[in-house]
């Protein structure tokens, strides 16, 4: 039986053909259900216990030499006729397509932008953060109910590190650092523990800016987000600021600007009221400062953050929030801007 398993392994070395045909009758001879191998394998029982090895080496041999002589025989076509397929040089050039930025990028570049003209740099965190970064040093202490705010995904293993769900940790991280004149903006991702819909997921991207100086009033915090909206949303957009509540900011207010879909008549973006929130913002909290290592009696800043979705859900005026990570290239081929 061995000998005979060597002379099918000698016939496979010599076998050639430039004919598919020929090719694929001695792929069946072989490897097909009612093929050699098979009736090989079937009579692997019969095999005195000592040569079974032997054998078997030997049967996986012819196998595999098999298989490759079946590529090399089939590779040994196509390039042959690659080889005589005459090229014409008259044909146009084939046309390859630009890809285009995903709308989230390109709208927090723009963000960026406006807020590099008035001095703030960027500053960049972990996304895996631990307690005291994203909650304690923010004034949000173990038990405090705001925690319940931002349903929060901890890591299982050691519960007291998460995925972060803000980017206002890397402030804390950058104020940890640097005592002196601070103006900082935080883009990023973040985590919270959300249904998927169409206005919310689990994943979504914040930008956050921080600015600390020795007389830093609310009023800088009003000029500069009127001077943001202004450059972003146009000229005549109309600004309104709400008072509001963040832990680590005192007085807080959530802003919102006049609905530019249905421009303030009221429609089903802006619920009928005419105005759309994009962003909160407040003072910083005495609190966070100390936690911070920076003297609340000699300076003062303001904090704001606001979700990229949102603002670029505005300027496209984008329905559903999935779309953005659906990587559906019909939706993604609308922003034109080119890489």
């Amino acid at each position: 039986m061995l000998d005979k398993v060597k002379k099918y392994i000698e016939e496979v070395d010599k076998f050639s053909s430039n004919s598919i045909e020929e090719i694929e009758n001695f792929r069946i001879q072989y490897l097909g259900k009612n093929g050699i191998i098979n009736d090989l394998f079937y009579s692997f029982k019969e095999i005195p216990p000592n040569e079974k090895k032997i054998f078997g080496i030997e049967l996986n041999k012819l196998k595999k030499n098999i298989q490759s002589k079946i590529n090399d025989q089939k590779l040994n076509i196509k390039n042959t006729k690659d080889d005589n397929k005459e090229i014409d040089l008259s044909l146009p050039a084939t046309k390859f397509k630009s890809g285009t930025r995903h709308p989230i990028s390109i709208v927090k570049n723009e963000i960026i932008e406006i807020f590099k003209n008035i001095g703030f740099i960027l500053s960049n965190g972990p996304e895996i953060e631990d307690d005291w970064h994203n909650f304690t040093a923010l004034n949000l202490p173990k038990d405090h109910p705001a925690r319940d705010m931002q349903d929060t995904f901890f890591i299982q293993k050691n519960p007291d590190y998460l995925l972060r769900t803000h980017t206002s940790s890397v402030q804390v991280r950058y104020m940890e650092k640097n005592k002196e004149t601070i103006k900082i903006l935080s883009p990023g991702r973040v985590f919270r523990n959300e249904s998927i819909s169409a206005r919310s997921h689990c994943i979504f991207h914040q930008i956050e800016g921080l600015c600390i100086n020795n007389n830093t009033t609310f009023s800088d915090l009003k000029s500069c987000i009127y001077y943001f909206v202004k450059s972003f949303f146009g000229e005549y957009t109309k600004i309104r600021f709400r008072p509001s509540y963040f832990p680590f900011t005192e007085p807080s207010a959530e802003v919102d600007i006049s609905c530019n879909i249905c421009n303030g008549k009221g429609c089903n973006v802006c619920k009928y009221s005419g105005w759309v929130e994009i962003l909160g913002c407040g003072m910083i909290d005495p609190n966070v400062l100390k936690n911070c290592e920076i003297d609340p009696i000699q300076k003062s800043g303001f904090a704001f953050g606001m979700g990229i979705e949102r603002i670029t859900m505005l300027k496209y005026q984008i329905s559903d929030l999935r779309l953005f990570f659906e990587n559906d290239i019909r939706f993604l081929n609308q922003f034109n801007l080119s890489i």
